[in-house]
């Protein structure tokens, strides 16, 4: 089967640097880990190569109390134990209560996909090596019907990481890795530009120079990422804030910052006579 080459789509703006790894992971036919700040585009990364290679995207979002088993198979023994008590349904055949997860998801279907395995340092640390047999041999047994499940096409495989904890060197050995850079200022207006077009220029400068300013203030204990400053832009557009009140104070702050504490800090900073323009 030939593999198409991933060059970027049109809502996703991806840099060369990150285009290359994600092209030498699949022609490794390895997982490609992803790291960064949250908010710099790595979940929205495996929906733009589904949208670019026509391919289905199948998510797995990890919680702290996700298994690996999760995301293989789930037995339903309640469901086996109901239908043999009431008579409904053939308790024999046990494939009849076995329902694939993400992972098996994407091991049984008929055409290549996308499987994004999203922020999995969520989980503890044992997960990322309860996956190692099924990300490298993509396969997996089914105890209860001595069976395995043999990937019919290989997916290609994004994995996220917020970096909240280390990964095992193991399971890192096994993947292509890329740290996605916070963007820089020329970046942050393409960026904006995919997602809103024709903005006013003056307004996306303003919100712009004030997003960095915010960011170099040391003091924060969570910095606003690429989605809030997305989500500030169209607050400021829609209320029709007037691009002057931008530096001088902060309208809406509460869309950029999310903490008490930094919004303190902000507040500090104007009765002290500041202003980020001066900052």
């Amino acid at each position: 089967m030939e593999q198409r080459s991933y060059k970027g789509s049109d809502d996703y703006v991806v840099t060369r640097e990150l285009m290359n790894a994600v092209n030498v992971a699949m022609a490794l036919e390895r997982p490609l880990l992803i790291k960064g700040e949250p908010g710099t585009g790595k979940t929205m990364l495996a929906q733009s190569i589904s949208d670019a290679l026509g391919l289905k995207l199948i998510c797995w979002s990890i919680k702290s109390t996700t298994k690996a088993q999760d995301g293989l198979y789930t037995y339903d023994t309640v469901r086996r134990l109901y239908d043999g008590q009431f008579k409904e349904g053939d308790v024999k055949d046990i494939k009849s209560y076995i329902k694939p997860g993400k992972l098996g998801e994407a091991f049984m279907s008929e055409e290549r996909t996308v499987l994004l395995i999203d922020e999995i340092d969520k989980a503890d640390l044992e997960f990322p090596n309860d996956l190692l047999w099924e990300l490298d041999q993509m396969e997996y047994y089914i105890y209860e019907t001595k069976e395995t499940v043999k990937a019919k096409i290989r997916p290609i495989v994004i994995i996220t990481s917020n970096a909240e904890k280390e990964l095992p060197d193991a399971f890192l050995r096994r993947c292509i890795f890329h740290y996605i850079e916070f963007p820089d200022k020329e970046k942050m207006k393409e960026i904006i530009n995919v997602h809103y077009g024709n903005m006013d220029e003056e307004l996306v400068e303003k919100a712009i120079e004030a997003f960095y300013k915010i960011r170099d203030m040391g003091e924060l204990s969570k910095l606003p990422s690429t989605s809030e400053l997305l989500d500030w832009i169209k607050a400021l557009k829609v209320s029709g804030v007037h691009v002057e009140r931008i530096g001088e104070e902060i309208p809406y702050v509460g869309v950029l910052l999310k903490k008490d504490q930094d919004i303190l800090s902000m507040e500090e900073i104007r009765t002290k006579g500041f202003t980020l323009r001066g900052f």
